[in-house]
Formats: structure tokens, C-alpha cells, sequence
């Protein structure tokens, strides 16, 4: 490829000499003393453009529109943050300096980006900065010093650190606390057991498999977290071709250094942020991997905008030359280019902590404290006084494993396990009503959403669209007016057929072929909504046919954005060689200040936009609004250009002078009906206690008279504004307080300038439409609410709207929404929009059903297996319950019928309730513990006791008053038994102890279903409260006790015995207490929910 410059470009500066090295810009402060590491294989690089891609096409139906979106390659990981960082730029650089002040502390990245000025100092400067004359290039010596300094231009890749991983999955939580177990039982084993006792072999194996099964979970929860480092490698090409030494010659991308002067062509990928010193005027970049949009990018020469990452005249790295060719000088390389400081940032990301992870967080850190306090009570209990008043009655042995008891005791082992269980199995029961959530944690966070931000268009609204109204600016037409029929045969006015013609030109929308036999409001289009409204009229009145519109070829377009607001198309016209006819089509806010004339209907002829035009057009503008029309003003200018259409300088000249001294042609209203269950949603929002607020692009006035059909603005009173909260005479332009916090419209002009303190008074109403917004101010919207306290949840389908769906709570993604919006989304609707309501119930539900999980494990697996050990310990008595009996609770018998909670509906309306309170309503309260402790806990610690000391009376003939305070003469020779026969007598009341508690649990698993309602109004085998699990979770409980307590090899193992047949019937009865008993308190509650009983209930 031949060397391209322009005579503007050149400067004449000595080339640097060996050894230089560059200079630190004092200016700037930016620092080149960055080493970078690793490297990048051909292969993988080549790889980025032909299988990395997404391919998704929308199904084709009835009276839909149809999009086929192209490939989207990389990971969308890169956008989303590409997306927030320039997001977050673009509004601390637009945002007023009183704003700028309240706003919080800039992230590094932010700030390194809004420092770099590479993009907006002349060339000739930049040449200078960089010590090289573009001419001729880098010496070899001199890119042989910067490349030793700075290192290699590839991004370094931070590792996996598997290690760490693995030790987190194995030593996290309660693990760390088992560890101890482990060891100690080790230790009992080998040396200080002499012979080594193979029962406390057993039971170290049997915690190491449970640490296992807890390991395991936590890893296959972590399985699904995202890796995009490893794909960020593969987006640096191979080679790039370099000038240097005056030589133009291909050198490997690794080895590029800043300075240095690069050419790229069509086909090629950037090899490192380069700022554009030439070109052909024609080069266009593919950015889709940074950006996720599909629109290629013009390249410039000058400088196009202040943020760095969206200025047209710096190519960024790992991005594609899709037309065209350039020069540039390299100005980042590696790590501190953006995609290298998006991968970092990727890298180093770390995940938030979920509500529910605090939840368990919180509950762990109150188990392990009871645990340790406990387990030193006995340690200093067996130092002080056991061991010198009763040296015979426990060993060392015998007091570890008392103190190993305590940490089983305490520890709901199958906890975690339950935990992970429940969330995987709502997350299945979501998945089945066409909701995928992508994280389990997830589930749960929606319990607490109390703020629901909703994109209009597509969500709210069917994103179905049609023309309702259209006029002038001094005249509006009846559609009845446009009969369907061929264009020659339809008599229109010239001004309506120019406008109707000129909103068919300026129109990205194309009928689907293959529908083209059906009527025209049934047929699919492919495009946005809004050009498919317009299309379809055009066509109903013949203006779509070839002989109409191939006069007018399309020399060059700019497609709408939401920043600019409006799409720009460019035609050659059939009456003119020099002439062009440049249409544009958008907001009327945007485009209004930029006309200068319009075509009257009344006149027949061009007018002058006067202030009296300008009122006419508002009231219009207006009237449609109010009707909830989105209103769509088309524009033209006949315009000679002075460049070459499809240079560089050509679409600089557009930008420039293009868009301005505008004629209006007409006015679109365009209506997008609400969604059938949009307003019902709305409502169920309402009563759940959630905030419903609307954030849309469109009119204010549009987006208030939709927001009232659909019930966000419940009452016909006009919603504050801002100019009714300011003080027109105050400079300082303070939000003023309302009498009443009810509803607002807040535009996006406005938004920009509100201060903190401002925000405090916009976060308190409760109804509020954002209009007008950018996507800067979706994603401020969603951190001053949650910087408020709010839990929000944020709907959207674009890219643009990535960084907020990022940053919310809870980020819901409609299954047609872009591919980059579902990566950044936490949920996926697939099906309609009320799914919304029916994830939000099922998060609730998995609060209320963890709840009633861990109200039913806390009896047994924790309050009723430490006061065996306390009994041991401090009253003398043969211990009534092993350990191994104690992880057979808490491990196999209970977590069954734990998990059958996870399966019970609501019984009550979970949606007339508010959103649980993160910060006060948690999922372990003094509450629960009473319930479980010193309720249902008491009644069966006392009962499994009575069962053991029974067995002892009846079966040994040995007292309760001659077993407490027995110690060391629970021994050979105690009322005349043999050891081996007292120690099996222990072994057989140890089991019945452990029979007891496996059946009294199932009254426990029966009261703990609701928490209000009676048995007899939720019994687990009429339809309305049905549970199948709950039996078939009995049974295995039941098969387990049977296989633990009857199987020879397990009981010569562990010292476990066949139980006695009366033993298996009597806790039957005594489970139908415990259920009876927690009737009771469910009677008193109901009859006196004010009283002391309800103040106490869970």
C-alpha cells in the first residue's frame, strides 16, 4: 500500500535519535512508563471475524415487525462497559459545573479517559508530543527504547486464579469451620487413640464428604460466571504495516510502540488506538466489538467529538477497517488503550454481593460465633473442672469429640445446600413461565425491588406502529383523505405528496418479500417501528413504487442515534446535475431551532418560520402529544455541496452546514398502542408496593398522556414539572419542595441540571415519567435512586441501554432486545410483559420459602442436637446423641424435607405486600430463632430426651436420676452391666433419640407450611395447597432412619442399633403434638393479631 499524506499533515521535526526516550507529558500528566505482558497467538486473532459471532432473526408473524440483526462478534462484555465508561464521560463533560460538583468520585477510568487529548490537539502538535516525523516514521533504534520501556503492545492477561478459587469453594462459609472437624477427628484417630479408634476414621471421611457436596454447589453456582479475558486476547491482529526508517514494513502488532506511523486498509483490524493523520475519505470502521452496534463508523481527520471514545478521528484498537484506508499515529498501546483498560477492567470487576449472600453472610457469621463460644465453654469447662474432679469420665478424646459435637450441633450443614436447591429450583419454575434469570441470586433480589424503571417503547407499548395524524404546520389532514390506490391515480396536494415522498426517502424500513402478496397493514417489515408506520402509509398511497423512488438515489445517509435524535438521508435530484435534495426526519425539539422556513398548505408555497409559525407548530405539536402521539417532524434542504460525495471532508460538511436552514414539510403523529397487559402490570405493580416509572425518549406531553392510560399517572391532575419546582429568580436553580410528592414529568434537558440535593426531592414521588432522556441519563437515573435506598429494577432492549441494565438491581431484558442489552441484563423476559409480575411474586416467594426452610432445619439440626452435648458435658449423663447421628440429621434426613418447603405456594396474596426491606427484614430473625429454639426446638429436644431416658428405664432398668451427674461411673460394673452392654444401651437410646427427631420433624415440616394459615386450610393433599414432594420426602427421611440405624455394617461402624418397635410408633404422637401446639399459636394469632403471641410469631 502506498504511503498517503496530505500536504495539512506534514510537519518538519528531526526524527528522534537512538536512545531517546519519550517524555512524560507534563500537560496532561499522562505517564508512558507501562510494561506490559504476554501475547497473541495468529490463530486466535484471525479467529475474531469468522466464528465469534451471534446470529439471531426474529420470527416472522402477523402484524409484527421484523428485524434481523447482524453480527455482533466478541464478547458483549466489551460494550457493556465500553458503553457505561463513554456514557459516564459524556455526562461529566455536558453537565453543568454547580452538577459537576454534587456528582460522586470519577472512576480511574473515567478520569484517565477524560484526560487524554490525543484526538483534539493538531497533528503537527501531536507529532511533536510523540518525537517522530510522520514522514519518515520511528528509527529502529528509537522504537527498540520504547518498546524495552514500555513493553509489548498486547494486553496483559491476569490468570485465573483457580487456586484461590478452589480454596474459597473448600474453606468458605461454614467449610472452615468443618476443617476444624476434620482435623480433630484425625487426630482422635491417629495419634491419641491407642488402638486408633476406626469410628472417628469414619466420621473425619464422613465431614470431608460433606465439605465435598458444600464445595461442589459453590462451584456449580460460580460455573456460570462469565470469562471474557480470555476472548479480549484474541482481538489484536497479527501484523501491521509500519513506517519505519523512512521503509514502509510489516512488522508484528506486538511490536508496535506509540509514535509510531501505521497503515491500515479495508480488511485490516487495528493493531493499537491510533489517532487518523490521512485518509481516503471513504474509511469506515466496524467498532460493533467495543460498541455492539452494528453501524459502521466514518473515519475523520478533525476532531468529532470531546469524549475520546467516541470521536471519529481516533481508530481504536481491535476494531475492523470495513471500507477505505488510512494513516495514523499509534497514541496507546496495550494495557492503556481502551480495549486494554476494558479488559482490565473486565478482569477486575469484582462481583457485587448479592442480598441474599449478605443474608447467609450475616447468618454464618451468628452461627460460627455461638459455635466458638460453645466449643471454648467445654474446652475450659474440661480444663478447670472435669479434669480434675472427674479425671476418669472424659479423656481428651472423649472431650474433643464433645467439642466437635458442639460445631456439628450448631452448624446446619445441609443449609448451603438447601439454600442452592431452592434458588436452582425457583429459577427452574421461572424458566417454565418463559423468565430465565441468569444468576440464582438473582430470584431473590426481585423480592426487594421497590423501584421499577421501564423503557417505553417495545415494553410498555407493542412497538406495533401506525400513523395516526399528520398535517403542517398550518393545516392537518384526515387519513380518510389518502385513499388507498396507485400513485398516478390518487389526486394529493403538491406539499403532501412532497412530504409523504420525503418520509419514504428518508426510511431505513423495507417490506419483507416474502409478504409482499398481503394487505399492507399485515405485511412484515424489516426495520425500526416508526419508518414502518411511515412506510406503510407511503405505500397505501402508491409513493413506495421503484418508478417513484429511483429517481432519488441515496448518495449518503447518517442513521438516527439517540443523541442526535434524528436520521439524515441525501438523494440526488432528477431535476438537478449540482443539486441535492437532503432530507431529515426526527424529534421536532431537536430540529425545530434548525429550520428556517416551511412548506404551507394554505399558500401553496414555501413560508417564512416566523414566531407565529413557530406557535402554530408548538399548539400542533402539542394537540398530538396529548393524544399520546409520538410526533415525528420531516425536514428538507436542497443543498450544493463543496466536497465529494463519500470523502471524508463530504460527511464533516454535512455535520456541519448540512443540518440547518431546514423547510419543514410536515408532521407525523404516530401512535404505538399499549401493550393488553401493560396497564394491569402497571397496576400490580401499584399494590405490590413498587414505584412504576417511566423512562422514555419520547415528548414529555406524549410520554404523560400514554403514562395515564396505562395507570403510571393515576389521577387526571397535571404531574409537576420542573419549571413548576424552580424559582425562575434564582439563579442557583434550586428544586424548591412540593406540597405533595405525587406525580412528576421530568425532561431531559432538565435532568441534566439537577444537583444532589435535587435528587433528594425528585427520589421522593411516587409517580414520575423521565422524557427526552439519553442514555447518560438512564444510567444517572438508576444510581441516585439506589444511592437513595432504592432497590431498582430497570427494563430495556438496546444497546444504550447496557450500562443501566448493568448497574440496576435486578436488569430485565425482553427476549427481542439486542444481544448486548440480555448480556447486561440480570432476567430475560421471553414471553409478555406481566411475566414481570410473575418473577416478582416468585422472588418473593423464595424469601418467604428459605424462610420456612430454615425455620424447619433450626429445631432438629441445631437446638435439639447441642443439648445432648450440653448434657454430656455439664451434667454428667451418657451422651443421648452421637455425631455421626447428628450429620445424618442435618445432612440427608432433613435436607429432603427441606427442599419439599421450596415447592410450597403462597399462602397468602404475596403481592398485596410491600418490598421486603433489605436493610431491616432479614431472612434469620429473633423471630424465627424464638420459633425454632424456643418453640418447636424445646418440644423436641425435651421429647428425644424423654424417648432416650425412657429406653433406659424400660429396656436397662437404669433411672434418669441414677444417669445425671453418673460422669465416670457410667462404667463397668454400673448396676451389674458388662461395658459392652451399657455402651450398647447407650447406642440403641442414641438411635431412638435420632428416630424421634427424624419423625417429629414431620409435624415441624407440616406447621412450618404457613405461617398463618390452619392445616385444615392447607393440608398437602387438596388441590389448592397440594405438595407431593412432602410425602415422598418423608418416606426417604423414613427409608434413611431405617438404613442408618438397621444395616449391620453401619452399626458396627458407627455404634448405631436396631431401635425397638414401640420406639418408631411413639414420635408419631409426639409429632402430632408438635403440629397440634403450632395450630394453637396460629389460633391465637389469628384471634388476636395485636396480641403478645403475634408480636412473637414468625
Amino acid at each position: 500500500m502506498a504511503p498517503m499524506s496530505s500536504d495539512n499533515s506534514k510537519t518538519d521535526i528531526d526524527v528522534e535519535s537512538e536512545g531517546d526516550t519519550l517524555k512524560d507529558d507534563e500537560r496532561t500528566g499522562r505517564s508512558r512508563q507501562i510494561t506490559f505482558e504476554g501475547s497473541t497467538s495468529a490463530e486466535g486473532v484471525r479467529s475474531i471475524y469468522q466464528p465469534t459471532q451471534i446470529n439471531r432473526t426474529r420470527s416472522i408473524s402477523r402484524d409484527t415487525i421484523h428485524s434481523t440483526r447482524s453480527s455482533v462478534q466478541g464478547m458483549p462484555e466489551l460494550p457493556i462497559e465500553f458503553r457505561t465508561i463513554s456514557i459516564q464521560i459524556s455526562e461529566s463533560q455536558n453537565a453543568p459545573k454547580e452538577a459537576i460538583v454534587q456528582t460522586k468520585e470519577k472512576q480511574p477510568h473515567q478520569d484517565y479517559f477524560e484526560s487524554l487529548d490525543f484526538h483534539i490537539i493538531s497533528t503537527d502538535s501531536l507529532c511533536r508530543e510523540f518525537n517522530v516525523d510522520q514522514r519518515t516514521g520511528l528509527s529502529s533504534a528509537s522504537a527498540a527504547t520504547r518498546l524495552q520501556r514500555d513493553g509489548k503492545n498486547v494486553i496483559a492477561h491476569h490468570g485465573e486464579n483457580y487456586l484461590k478459587k478452589i480454596f474459597f469453594y473448600v474453606f468458605g462459609g461454614f467449610c472452615s469451620v468443618l476443617w476444624v472437624g476434620v482435623v480433630i477427628f484425625f487426630i482422635c484417630w491417629k495419634p491419641l487413640s491407642n488402638p486408633p479408634s476406626a469410628q472417628n476414621l469414619s466420621l473425619a471421611v464422613l465431614i470431608l464428604i460433606v465439605i465435598a457436596l458444600q464445595a461442589s454447589f459453590s462451584a456449580f453456582q460460580d460455573w456460570s460466571t462469565k470469562r471474557v479475558m480470555n476472548s479480549i486476547l484474541d482481538l489484536l491482529p497479527a501484523e501491521a504495516m509500519v513506517l519505519r526508517d523512512e521503509k514502509l514494513i510489516h512488522l508484528p502488532a506486538t511490536e508496535l510502540v506509540a509514535g509510531d506511523i501505521v497503515h491500515i486498509g479495508i480488511g485490516n483490524k487495528v493493531p493499537a488506538d491510533m489517532r487518523i493523520l490521512s485518509s481516503s475519505g471513504d474509511v469506515r470502521f466496524d467498532r460493533a466489538i467495543l460498541t455492539g452496534e452494528s453501524d459502521e463508523v466514518e473515519g475523520a481527520v478533525d476532531c468529532t467529538e470531546t469524549n475520546f471514545l467516541e470521536t471519529r478521528n481516533i481508530a481504536l484498537m481491535g476494531t475492523g477497517v470495513t471500507n477505505g484506508n488510512a494513516i495514523g499515529i499509534v497514541v496507546l498501546t496495550g494495557s492503556r488503550s481502551v480495549m486494554g483498560r476494558i479488559a482490565s477492567m473486565t478482569a477486575g470487576v469484582k462481583q457485587k454481593t448479592t442480598l441474599i449472600q449478605r443474608e447467609i453472610n450475616r447468618f454464618v457469621t451468628i452461627i460460627v460465633v455461638l459455635t466458638v463460644f460453645l466449643a471454648l465453654l467445654i474446652l475450659f469447662t474440661w480444663l478447670g473442672w472435669l479434669r480434675k474432679d472427674h479425671p476418669s469420665y472424659m479423656s481428651v478424646v472423649a472431650m474433643l469429640n464433645n467439642v466437635m459435637g458442639c460445631v456439628v450441633a450448631f452448624i446446619p450443614e445441609g443449609m448451603p445446600v438447601a439454600v442452592a436447591l431452592t434458588l436452582m429450583m425457583i429459577a427452574k419454575r421461572m424458566k417454565h413461565t418463559n423468565i430465565l434469570p441468569k444468576g440464582l441470586s438473582t430470584v431473590e433480589t426481585l423480592g426487594c425491588v421497590n423501584v421499577l424503571c421501564s423503557d417505553k417503547t417495545g415494553t410498555l407499548t407493542q412497538n406495533r406502529m401506525f400513523v395516526k395524524s399528520l398535517g403542517m404546520v398550518d393545516w392537518e389532514y384526515s387519513l380518510e383523505d389518502l385513499a388507498p390506490g396507485e400513485f398516478s391515480t390518487v389526486d394529493l396536494p403538491q406539499g403532501l405528496q412532497n412530504m409523504l415522498r420525503a418520509s419514504v426517502l428518508c426510511n431505513d424500513a423495507m417490506f419483507d418479500p416474502t409478504t409482499m402478496n398481503l394487505p399492507v397493514n399485515e405485511r412484515a417489515v424489516n426495520g425500526n417501528a416508526t419508518d414502518a408506520a411511515v412506510l406503510r402509509l407511503g405505500d397505501s398511497v402508491g409513493l413506495t413504487s421503484p418508478a417513484v423512488l429511483e429517481p432519488y438515489e441515496r448518495v449518503h445517509q447518517i442513521p438516527f442515534n439517540s443523541k442526535n435524535k434524528w436520521m439524515l438521508t441525501l438523494h440526488r435530484d432528477p431535476k438537478s446535475t449540482k443539486e441535492f435534495i437532503l432530507y431529515v426526519k426526527g424529534a421536532p425539539d431537536v430540529l425545530l431551532d434548525r429550520c428556517a422556513t416551511y412548506w404551507s398548505a394554505v399558500h401553496n408555497a414555501v413560508r417564512p418560520l416566523d414566531v407565529e409559525a413557530r406557535e402554530k407548530f408548538s399548539n400542533f405539536q402539542a394537540k398530538l402529544s396529548r393524544r399520546a402521539e409520538r410526533v415525528i417532524v420531516i425536514c428538507q434542504r436542497r443543498y450544493i455541496p463543496h466536497s465529494a460525495p463519500g470523502s471524508n471532508d463530504f460527511s464533516n460538511e454535512i455535520l456541519d452546514h448540512g443540518v440547518q436552514d431546514l423547510t419543514i414539510l410536515g408532521i407525523f403523529g404516530i401512535v404505538d398502542p399499549p401493550r393488553p397487559e401493560t396497564a394491569s402490570t402497571v397496576a400490580a405493580c401499584r399494590k405490590a408496593g413498587i414505584r412504576f416509572f417511566m423512562v422514555t425518549g419520547d415528548f414529555g406531553l406524549t410520554a404523560a398522556a400514554i403514562a395515564r392510560e396505562i395507570g403510571i399517572y393515576d389521577g387526571q391532575a397535571e404531574p409537576d414539572t420542573i419549571a413548576e419546582l424552580r424559582d425562575g429568580l434564582d439563579p442557583s436553580m434550586e428544586v424548591k419542595v412540593p406540597k405533595s410528592r405525587h406525580s412528576l414529568l421530568l425532561e431531559g434537558p432538565s435532568l441534566s441540571a439537577l444537583a444532589s440535593e435535587d435528587w433528594e426531592t425528585v427520589c421522593g414521588y411516587d409517580e414520575i415519567v423521565f422524557a427526552r432522556t439519553t442514555p447518560e441519563q438512564k444510567l444517572r437515573i438508576v444510581t441516585e435512586l439506589q444511592a437513595r435506598g432504592s432497590v431498582v429494577a430497570v427494563t430495556g432492549d438496546g444497546v444504550n441501554d447496557a450500562p443501566a441494565l448493568r448497574a440496576a438491581d435486578v436488569g430485565i431484558a425482553v427476549g427481542s432486545g439486542s444481544d448486548v442489552a440480555i448480556e447486561a441484563a440480570d432476567l430475560v423476559l421471553l414471553d409478555k410483559f406481566d411475566s414481570i409480575i410473575e418473577a416478582i411474586r416468585l422472588g418473593r416467594l423464595v424469601f418467604q420459602n428459605l424462610q420456612k426452610v430454615i425455620a424447619y432445619l433450626l429445631p432438629a439440626g441445631s437446638w435439639s442436637e447441642i443439648w445432648p452435648v450440653i448434657m454430656n458435658v455439664f451434667f454428667g449423663c451418657p451422651s443421648p446423641l452421637s455425631t455421626f447421628l447428628m450429620i445424618i440429621v442435618c445432612v440427608f434426613t432433613d435436607l429432603f424435607l427441606s427442599l419439599s418447603l421450596i415447592m410450597e405456594k403462597e399462602e397468602f396474596d404475596l403481592l398485596s405486600l410491600p418490598p421486603r426491606r433489605p436493610t431491616k427484614d432479614h431472612l434469620i430473625n429473633l423471630r424465627i430463632y424464638g420459633q425454632s429454639y424456643l418453640f418447636v426446638g424445646v418440644m423436641e429436644a425435651f421429647s428425644a430426651h424423654a424417648m432416650f431416658f425412657l429406653y433406659m428405664w424400660r429396656h436397662a432398668g437404669i433411672p434418669f436420676s441414677d444417669l445425671i451427674f453418673s460422669f465416670e461411673g457410667y462404667a463397668e460394673g454400673f448396676h451389674g452391666y458388662t461395658a459392652d452392654e451399657l455402651n450398647h444401651f447407650v447406642s440403641v437410646g442414641q438411635c431412638i433419640y435420632f428416630v424421634t427427631l427424624v419423625i417429629m420433624q414431620w409435624g415441624n415440616v407440616l406447621s412450618v407450611r404457613s405461617k398463618r394459615m390452619s392445616i385444615l386450610q392447607a393440608d398437602p393433599i387438596r388441590p389448592a395447597r397440594r405438595n407431593p414432594w412432602l410425602p415422598l420426602a418423608m418416606l426417604i427421611s423414613f427409608i434413611i432412619a431405617i438404613f442408618v440405624t438397621e444395616v449391620p455394617g453401619l452399626q458396627n461402624l458407627f455404634s448405631t442399633a436396631s431401635v425397638p418397635i414401640e420406639f418408631w410408633c411413639i414420635p408419631l404422637g409426639l409429632a402430632l403434638g408438635v403440629l397440634c401446639m403450632d395450630e394453637l399459636r396460629k389460633v391465637l394469632v389469628r384471634m388476636f393479631p395485636k396480641g403478645p403471641v403475634a408480636w412473637a410469631s414468625w
